[in-house]
């Protein structure tokens, strides 16, 4: 962990990287006390699309050494039909009111997906990927906009803490899932 650094997305070895930690955190790898206790990954990214999405926009993410141990994937509205599991995220940002019209005329980047990995929580990385990922886009977009499982509990605290709000929950029958909406507004 003396080489830990907070940088973005720069070769296709990061994406690799961001893909490998991916898969060790997938909900469908992990134990029901994992689930429960750590928290999970839902999506499975396409290495291409993963790829044309931090070429589009460089994500965060956090290395140990040449390791990825922690992302932040920044997803862009025109990627919506190319991870079909967030879909339901854009649909559902499309007819949410947020300040008396409608969120979807707001520039917003989504989270993609958010991740650290075994060894490395509990000692602020997420936050620090937060605040690099603000740092590096809040001159460019007015908001960050993600959805979280509502069975993932440690996430949702984690959003919460770094400035994340409730704006809607949606059931997503596909995954057979209820999202949570959460919005990181950065105009102040």
């Amino acid at each position: 962990m003396q080489n830990l650094i907070i940088t973005t997305v720069q070769s296709e070895a990061d994406v690799r990287g961001i893909l490998a930690l991916q898969q060790k955190n997938l909900k469908k790898n992990l134990t029901p006390e994992q689930i429960e206790s750590q928290g999970f990954v839902t999506v499975e990214h396409d290495p291409a699309v993963l790829q044309a999405m931090n070429h589009a926009q460089p994500s965060v993410i956090a290395k140990d050494g040449d390791t990825v141990v922690g992302y932040c994937l920044a997803m862009l509205p025109e990627f919506r039909n190319d991870v079909p599991e967030i879909r339901s995220l854009f649909d559902t940002i499309d007819l949410i009111e947020f300040e008396g019209r409608p969120l979807k005329e707001f520039n917003y980047v989504v989270m993609g997906q958010v991740c650290v990995g075994e060894g490395y929580r509990s000692i602020g990385l997420f936050d620090k990927m937060y605040q690099q990922l603000r740092a590096e886009l809040s001159d460019k977009y007015e908001m960050c906009i993600t959805d979280i499982s509502s069975k993932n509990v440690r996430s949702q605290k984690a959003h919460a803490r770094i400035g994340f709000q409730n704006i809607k929950d949606f059931d997503d029958a596909q995954l057979n899932e209820i999202w949570r909406v959460v919005l990181w507004d950065w105009r102040s």
